[in-house]
Order: C-alpha cells, then structure tokens, then sequence
C-alpha cells in the first residue's frame, strides 16, 4: 500500500469546550501518512476518513502530549535572566543547549528565582479535535523522500 497525503480542516478545544486552536479557513493542515507529523493517536483516528468525512476525536491526555513531568521543570535565578525584556508568567524562552535547542515556559516568577517548563504547553490535557478531511491522495516520490507532505497538490517547495 503506498502512503498518502491526508488534509484537514480542524477545531481543537480542551475538555472545558474553549477553543485552543484552529486550522485557517481555506487553508486545511496537509500530513504524510506515517511521517509523525500529528499525534499518533489523531492520525490513527483519521486515516480511514474520505473526503469530506466529519468526525469528533477525543485523545487522553496521555496519548496527545504526554502527561507533565516534574523533571521536565526547573528554576533559575532571577539575575540569570536579567538580560530579557518583559520577562512574565507565559513567556516562551529558546535555550540553547549546545546539541539541541529547547522552547521553555515561564510558570512562575519570584524575587529571587523563575520557574521554566519545558513540558508542553498541552502536556497533561484531554483534547477534542473536529476534524473534517478535506483531501485524500496518494504521495508523491518527492514527498516520501523529503518525508512530509508539499501542500494540498504535492507541488508545494520549501
């Protein structure tokens, strides 16, 4: 079977019903089947979708993007930190740690220290997608050899 190239428009919103995030109206979020582009669990849900399908996805906040971890959290002092303007509880940070670069959530601020928390911001949250698939096709050689989908045609360049 070969892979394919999946597009859909989706709304994503937490347990509680407020909305976290949304695809662009006329703009639906193009994947390579089997490339880890979406959440596994998601991509699970929808593979046998066809065009124009609807479907209600419900993903435990296990399997979407992990539950937080203590480990994943630390705190620094203030004074390293200094050099940032408008430092602020929801700030994202990039750290640079040599090998790899990490994006960083400021949690917590006291005089003295600030909490950074490389979790992801959905880390420990049940997620409800709607999702409406808006295209199905057959990938292109290009695509599996560049691993990721180039727009809704396969003509897309990057």
């Amino acid at each position: 079977m070969s892979r394919r190239v999946f597009a859909f428009n989706y709304v994503l919103k937490g347990t509680d019903g407020a909305v976290i995030d949304a695809s662009e109206a006329n703009q639906p979020l193009p994947f390579l089947e089997g490339a880890g582009q979406i959440i596994p669990a998601l991509e699970a849900e929808i593979k046998d979708l066809k065009e124009g399908d609807k479907k209600t996805v419900n993903i435990n906040a296990a399997e979407a993007y992990g539950l937080p971890e203590e480990k994943m959290k630390m705190d620094v002092p203030k004074a390293e930190l200094a050099h940032i303007p408008d430092l602020k509880i929801g700030s994202f940070l990039q750290l640079d740690l040599g090998e790899q670069t990490k994006v960083v959530r400021v949690t917590q601020m006291t005089d003295e220290t600030v909490t950074l928390d490389g979790n992801h911001p959905l880390a420990g949250q049940d997620l409800i997608f709607n999702i409406e698939m808006v295209l199905v096709r057959d990938a292109t050689l290009e695509e599996l050899t560049h691993g990721h989908a180039h727009g809704l045609h396969g003509h897309a360049h990057h």
